[in-house]
């Protein structure tokens, strides 16, 4: 029986939860943060212990009588596989429960290959870096995906996605269901690109805008308690297509006129600058230029910082963020950032920029992955998640609980 002021849903999931943070990391503390019997406090992390998300690291100090032991959160209990896949690149990584990369690589990679190819490759990727790990399937505790295109968060499914042909309505966590025991989440690469930069660098801050350039253009917002806001359907933060003044005279690939990826993405950067049809047009084309010193590609860039400043504008006067990193390779030239702050503060509220800050991203192209990471990590080490796992066999069969979304 709980004692009467015991916190309601303190099961094993938010003793894991003190453990992890260091608020409670004995047994008689967990009984005093959570108001729980000294008995059911027991239970539960000897549930956690069987299933090895804690371990008994050492005693404390004691008081009188013998010390007591120190639980500490098992980082290794388990790895969780993660990837961030671009237009023209991925990388792929294997993170421990703490959200540390073990293993990490880069590869160029056609999205346009369609879903099954990818994903089978992808998967081929995954075995291998378990293997170099000595880790196997059964110790992958989840999966994380980011992809160049809407996505419905709920499915895992991506929505209408222009740069990706084939992958509309497929179900990749279905996709990924019979080959391990484990939930598998997917979000637009952008999403979480800004919860990785977010969680790194500014978790003091509540309201961010992560804006990445690179072959085209996207947004992720970050919202109260550090929360990714993916709106209604998840399509929170497309600005690529918010028209850009006096330039109706560049025609979009969505069929309008003036879309702000047509004009100051890497792609519309790279066709306007690379005149011979047989070399390879790229955002990474457009950046060598820039840091050859060529004085069309500078201008160009400048320029398309302005189009972007232009439209973040809006977005600062709207949202008032109190941070927007801009990030992506075009993000690595000065020019880009000039241009953006030149018209953003130009044309936002005074209120809305006096403490404004318009940084490059610190992390790179490292940004997808460890935001993947943490997206998944947070999901498997959730209270509700970890209730869910601890719970006799029994009931969780009686539940009919699934092993994969979508």
């Amino acid at each position: 029986m709980e004692t009467k002021g015991a916190l309601p849903n303190s099961g094993a999931g938010r003793l894991l939860g003190l453990i992890r943070d260091g608020d409670a990391v004995t047994r008689a503390d967990l009984a005093r943060h959570t108001g729980m019997a000294r008995s059911t406090v027991a239970q539960r992390v000897g549930a956690l212990l069987a299933h090895r998300l804690v371990y008994e690291a050492g005693q404390s100090a004691s008081t009188g009588g013998r010390p007591p032991k120190v639980l500490a959160f098992n980082e290794s209990a388990g790895v969780v596989l993660v990837a961030h896949l671009g237009a023209t690149h991925a990388r792929v990584a294997v993170s421990d429960l703490a959200g540390t990369p073990l293993v990490e690589e880069s590869h160029d990679l056609d999205i346009t290959d369609g879903p099954e190819r990818v994903l089978s490759w992808l998967d081929n990727r995954f075995v291998g870096l378990l293997r170099a790990l000595g880790r196997s399937g059964q110790e992958v505790r989840g999966i994380g995906l980011g992809v160049p295109g809407p996505v419905a968060f709920d499915t895992g499914r991506p929505v209408s996605p222009a740069d990706m042909p084939g992958w509309d309505g497929f179900s990749i966590p279905n996709w990924f269901a019979d080959r391990y025991r484990a939930p598998v989440l997917v979000d637009n690469d952008v999403n979480i690109m800004a919860l990785g930069e977010h969680w790194m660098h500014w978790r003091d801050c509540e309201q961010m805008l992560y804006v990445m350039v690179g072959t085209g253009i996207g947004c992720g917002i970050i919202s109260a308690r550090g929360a990714v806001h993916r709106g209604a359907q998840g399509a929170a933060g497309d600005i690529s297509h918010i028209r850009v003044p006096n330039h109706d005279h560049v025609l979009c690939r969505c069929g309008n006129a003036g879309c702000l990826e047509a004009v100051a993405s890497g792609r519309a950067l790279a066709e306007q600058l690379l005149v011979d049809p047989t070399h390879d047009s790229g955002t990474r084309d457009v950046l060598r230029l820039v840091r050859a010193g060529d004085p069309e590609a500078t201008q160009a860039v400048r320029e398309a910082g302005r189009c972007l400043g232009n439209v973040l504008a809006s977005c600062v006067n709207f949202f008032n963020p109190s941070v927007i990193v801009i990030g992506g390779d075009l993000a690595q030239t000065e020019q880009l950032l000039a241009g953006v702050r030149e018209i953003a503060f130009r044309r936002s509220l005074p209120l809305a920029t006096r403490d404004l800050r318009l940084v490059a991203s610190r992390l790179g192209d490292r940004a997808g992955v460890i935001g993947t990471t943490i997206m998944v990590t947070e999901h498997v080490l959730a209270a509700a998640a970890v209730d869910e796992l601890t719970r006799p066999a029994a009931q969780r069969r009686g539940n009919g609980t699934s092993k994969s979304r979508g």
